[in-house]
């Protein structure tokens, strides 16, 4: 892992990013921490100040998480924003309820997925997508993200360490499944279940950093994204030990 790899999931700052004039503060104090790169999602300032606050505070936009209706029924917004954003890589980021009903429900959307992935590929954008707990339910021997995958080919893979820990599987397994076929990786920790907020900075939970991100590399991620998406502490106190940990433990 490269320090340039290292980003932040905006999503985690969300309180901060509503207008032109925070998200270049924001900006600043993520730059500040060594980060050099962001993940836009959670942004309510427009596309076009959060592009021009990147560029003036020398972040990279490595991706972005646009809504899943636009993504599905609307993908020439979603084309129109990355391009604003100079931004190949985007993200199906969560998944409902009736999408993954069952076995013939979760391959319909698949296909639905698929399309989306077609399509924005001939644009130059490449789709992933993002994991949560949900997609660990089983349709006979097959979990519903594997599913997902195996019937959208097109469809890149962002795995999510915190969530498959959730969903009751290992995150160094499920990023060592689809080698070749991850851009994009979210880390955040674990902590166990007695404590209200089980989200943690990486590195001060229970994951098996020394096991997961070294899968990571092997599969070939490029991005290595930290998220918190409620944090016990200031977010960006949380951003920071994230920082530290990985900079320390597994920066080359």
């Amino acid at each position: 892992m490269k320090k340039s790899q290292l980003a932040v999931q905006l999503y985690t700052l969300r309180k901060y990013l509503n207008t032109p004039g925070s998200v270049d503060r924001a900006f600043a104090r993520i730059r500040e921490t060594g980060y050099e790169a962001v993940q836009v999602s959670g942004v309510g300032a427009p596309y076009a100040a959060v592009k021009k606050a990147a560029d003036a505070n020398g972040l990279t936009i490595c991706a972005s998480h646009p809504t899943s209706a636009d993504l599905l029924n609307n993908r020439a917004a979603v084309i129109e924003r990355e391009k604003t954003l100079g931004c190949t890589q985007t993200v199906f980021s969560c998944a409902d309820e009736s999408q993954l009903l069952d076995r013939e429900a979760t391959i319909e959307f698949a296909h639905e997925l698929e399309e989306a992935a077609l399509e924005l590929e001939k644009n130059g954008i490449t789709l992933s997508y993002h994991n949560h707990n949900m997609e660990f339910i089983r349709f006979g021997s097959d979990f519903a993200l594997e599913l997902i995958y195996a019937n959208a080919p097109h469809l890149k893979v962002e795995i999510d360490t915190y969530w498959v820990q959730m969903g009751g599987c290992d995150p160094a397994e499920w990023v060592a499944k689809y080698p070749g076929r991850q851009v994009l990786f979210h880390l955040k920790d674990f902590l166990p279940l007695r404590f209200t907020n089980t989200m943690a900075p990486v590195g001060t939970g229970n994951l098996n950093w020394n096991k997961i991100v070294p899968a990571a590399e092997k599969a070939g991620v490029q991005w290595f994204i930290v998220e918190q998406d409620d944090c016990s502490k200031d977010p960006f106190e949380c951003l920071k030990d994230s920082f530290d940990y990985l900079t320390k433990n597994f920066v080359k």
